[in-house]
C-alpha cells in the first residue's frame, strides 16, 4: 500500500501518546487512523452521525465531558 505524509491537529495529549509511543506502537497507531479515516471517506452516512458515534463510544469507553473539556483547554 503507497502512503503519503499529512499533518493534522490533536490535542495535547494525543501527541503526547504517539509521540511516546515506541516505532512499532506508532506504526500501529498511524494504520488505526488510516482505517478509520478511509472509513469514514466510504461511509454514506453523513458525517456528523458518524461523528455522533465516535462520540457515544468514547462515552461508553469512560470518556467524561469534564475529560475532554481538559484535553480541549490544554
Amino acid at each position: 500500500m503507497a502512503t503519503q505524509t499529512i499533518t493534522i491537529r490533536v490535542s495535547s495529549e494525543a501527541a503526547r501518546v504517539y509521540n511516546t509511543a515506541t516505532a512499532e506502537q506508532q506504526c500501529k497507531l498511524e494504520a488505526l487512523l488510516s482505517l478509520k479515516l478511509t472509513e469514514v471517506a466510504q461511509t454514506t452516512r453523513p458525517l456528523e452521525e458518524v461523528m455522533s458515534e465516535m462520540s457515544r463510544n468514547a462515552q461508553a469507553r469512560g470518556l467524561t465531558q469534564e475529560i475532554l473539556e481538559s484535553l480541549l483547554n490544554e
